[in-house]
């Protein structure tokens, strides 16, 4: 079931969160603001209060300990804002005090945002993807967003953000994960990534993979995350060439996708490396250890 958030939740939690790190004159000056939002209804004013929140309300990290992070989940499941910033969360408190009753005009509105929007605006605006009321709206504007250049642009998007496993059809969220996989994001910071592998996914991977090794160079050992589970014999000969490489990393990932597979000659290959089977056997290795240990940065 998809998860929506509390939207009275989420922006009592934002306001909270601002008062322990702004100055109260700065926090004054956002609270007026959104006085006269819920007054005129004026779309200059949005915009300009938009483009206002990071001089007024500063750019610091934000700074959330346990108890805030487990509120956040609370209020949205997935919601992870623990690498935000100050004006992200004045600028996401903005978005979410907008009469949203009216779903066309709460859309239009953003939407018009989205269109004026520089970088710093775009991943702020797309921070709030889980969160905006009638999440639905922003479904092809999301997808839309997948397109872009700009790395930060499209992680903000794809990672630590439940929106995209929550709403993408199959089709978009496979080109999102094999273009995470091409412009070298981390895979295991997708939300739902397991839960949503699919057999083409697999295909268009190992297909990638493919391409890749005709150039001579190497693809990103998460790759076999979601392959694991749709090997069949030609990736399992594909896997057979990562187990000869050097490269332990490597290794142990094409050892856990192979403990992903139901096919008998899948435990069978395992079986002729044993350095890397103990490991993952005997080491209770899992994937999401793997990134803990040899993926975090």
């Amino acid at each position: 079931m998809v998860s929506v958030a509390d939207n009275s939740q989420v922006r009592a939690l934002l306001y909270r969160w601002l008062t322990k790190q702004v100055p109260p004159e700065k926090l004054d000056w956002l609270s007026g603001k959104l006085e006269q939002l819920a007054k005129e209804h004026s779309e200059r004013l949005l915009f300009t209060t938009f483009s206002a929140v990071p001089r007024y309300i500063g750019k610091a990290d934000l700074q959330l300990d346990e108890d805030d992070v487990s509120a956040a989940e609370s209020a949205r499941s997935g919601w992870m804002p623990q690498q935000w910033s100050l004006d992200q969360v004045g600028r996401s408190l903005l978005l979410l005090s907008l009469s949203s009753e009216d779903s066309d005009l709460y859309h239009a509105r953003i939407e018009k945002l989205i269109g004026a929007a520089d970088v710093s605006d775009q991943i702020a605006l797309n921070q709030c993807l889980p969160l905006f009321p009638h999440p639905e709206r922003f479904v092809s504007r999301a997808a839309e967003g997948l397109r872009t250049s700009i790395d930060a642009v499209f992680n903000v998007i794809v990672l630590d953000n439940p929106f995209p496993g929550d709403y993408f059809s199959q089709e978009t969220w496979n080109q999102m994960v094999l273009k995470a996989v091409f412009v070298g994001s981390q895979l295991h910071r997708i939300q739902q990534l397991d839960e949503r592998a699919n057999a083409e996914l697999a295909r268009m991977l190992l297909d990638y993979a493919h391409e890749r090794w005709a150039a001579k160079r190497e693809v990103t050992p998460e790759l076999w995350r979601p392959v694991g589970p749709f090997l069949n014999e030609q990736g399992l000969s594909d896997l057979e060439q990562v187990f000869e490489k050097s490269d332990k990393v490597q290794r142990l990932a094409a050892a856990l996708a192979c403990t992903q597979s139901s096919l008998p000659s899948a435990k069978a290959m395992m079986e002729r490396y044993p350095d890397v089977r103990e490991e993952v056997e005997i080491g209770q290795l899992n994937w999401s250890r793997f990134s803990e240990q040899y993926l975090a940065t």
